[in-house]
């Protein structure tokens, strides 16, 4: 479609100039009315946080989202500038993205008045429209707000020129959604920057008599501890934000299944079955709720993520070593998870040194919960008659699929323990086959109907 080119044909099209806080609030009114999604790709949060987050936007207040880390604040804060207007008028050149309609730096209004309608008009995606900021005790007010740019004052303007400012972060992100990631790690000599950001909507840059009206949408992250026990939040800038919105971990399996399956890379080489994503999400949660593991940190969804994509590529490596040519993740690729991620977890101190045996048990709950969940119940007699006559069946992380399903031998029921497992058409490979015999094996033996040996990377099980 043709944009307007300049004012004149801006105001010949129709166009409304409206605040980034009414852009908002309209767009995500429309669709809440046309029943579309508002947030897309946050999951677990419909029932719990977004309708607070949404209030929030709808009443035009700036926000804190509060939350341990791997919560998806960041990701939220992110989806909201999908509530901006796809596209919007700017004075072209401008540095902080002046409406036509009402500039407010110098230059901007200085051209105004000289060119009047025809003063040019510029486009900006709403993807450009989002500022943000992860807060380290070394920003400064000149990297949020903006400074003196010794540049411009050796090229001759006068020091009280107010063209002589190098806008920050902020103003740069006039008219558009601005994120402070982690805003009590922000020196509160620094916070006090942002008052004036938050309540008179302007700002003011060292001695100049520089007042500029910014309109943006201010939203910051912060974790519980940090926020409440610390109190490095400065009173009067809480005082200032409009809402706080409790951002939380998946509260179910299904929740979590779907976190791991959106956000888990899909081009790492191998298929992780359905049965396996159920356990990794089991495990996860198993670890948040361990009294063995600091609470106050936290277990974050990236655990759960990175945990499928090692499990994953465990498989890959089996293999590239082996020759498989469809590798399919088992249960013998997840025992190395544990140890690619015993470092993301903060653990209490009492229970120091004891990290892997921790995280080894409760993989093992998990992978048991997972058993009596899929197969509790079903009949696994001819798999477990395998082993009457003394017989015992090697694996290992090493060990092929197609050689795997050589040693245990014909199966009965084999097809109906793979649809139990949620293996449909189209994973029948001989890789799904030994996934699904491989984890009835060690259900059976975690139900204590088969036992199992570990040695040098290799399994035994037998009777």
């Amino acid at each position: 479609m043709h944009q307007p080119l300049n004012v004149r044909e801006l105001r010949e099209s129709g166009h409304v100039h409206r605040t980034v806080k009414a852009e908002v609030r309209e767009n995500l009114l429309a669709r809440l009315r046309a029943g579309e999604p508002r947030f897309p790709g946050i999951v677990g949060f419909d029932e719990t946080v977004l309708p607070h987050l949404e209030r929030a936007l709808l009443a035009g207040h700036d926000l804190v989202l509060l939350g341990e880390r791997g919560q998806g604040k960041t990701r939220l804060i992110r989806t909201v500038t999908g509530l901006l207007d796809e596209w919007t008028p700017v004075v072209e050149g401008c540095e902080i993205n002046d409406h036509p309609y009402a500039p407010v730096c110098t230059r901007c209004r200085s051209l105004a008045g000289e060119l009047g309608d025809e003063l040019p008009v510029a486009w900006k995606h709403r993807d450009e429209r989002y500022g943000e900021k992860l807060a380290t005790p070394d920003t400064s007010v000149g990297d949020l707000i903006g400074d003196v740019d010794p540049i411009k004052i050796a090229e001759g303007r006068r020091l009280g020129d107010p063209e002589t400012v190098h806008y920050g972060l902020v103003p740069r992100t006039n008219r558009g959604v601005f994120s402070v990631n982690e805003l009590p790690d922000l020196a509160e000599r620094i916070q006090v920057a942002l008052l004036n950001v938050l309540e008179e909507r302007d700002i003011q840059v060292r001695g100049y008599n520089l007042r500029l009206p910014l309109d943006v949408l201010l939203i910051a992250s912060a974790n519980p501890e940090d926020y409440t026990n610390r109190g490095r939040i400065i009173t009067p800038l809480k005082d200032r934000f409009g809402a706080e919105v409790r951002t939380h971990y998946p509260l179910t399996v299904e929740d979590e299944l779907a976190l791991i399956r959106q956000e888990s890379m899909p081009d790492i080489g191998a298929d992780v079955p359905e049965h396996l994503v159920e356990t990794i999400a089991r495990f996860t949660r198993l670890v948040r709720e361990s009294t063995s593991v600091d609470a106050r940190s936290g277990v974050s969804a990236r655990f759960s993520i990175a945990a499928a994509e090692t499990a994953a590529a465990s498989a890959v490596r089996r293999a590239a070593i082996t020759g498989e040519e469809r590798p399919v993740t088992r249960v013998c690729d997840l025992p190395c998870v544990v140890h690619s991620l015993r470092g993301k977890v903060e653990f209490e101190v009492s229970e120091e040194g004891r990290e892997t045996e921790i995280l080894a048990h409760l993989l093992r709950r998990a992978t048991a919960e997972t058993f009596r969940s899929r197969l509790g119940g079903m009949d696994l007699s001819a798999l477990t008659d395998k082993f009457a006559q003394g017989n015992q069946v090697e694996s290992g992380e090493l060990v092929p699929a197609g050689e795997l399903l050589h040693r245990i031998g014909p199966v009965e029921g084999l097809a109906k323990i793979m649809s139990r497992l949620g293996m449909g058409e189209g994973e029948e490979s001989p890789g799904h086959a030994a996934a699904a015999l491989e984890f009835a094996l060690e259900g059976l033996y975690l139900m204590r109907r088969l036992s199992k040996d570990d040695l040098d990377g290799m399994t035994v099980y037998r009777t």
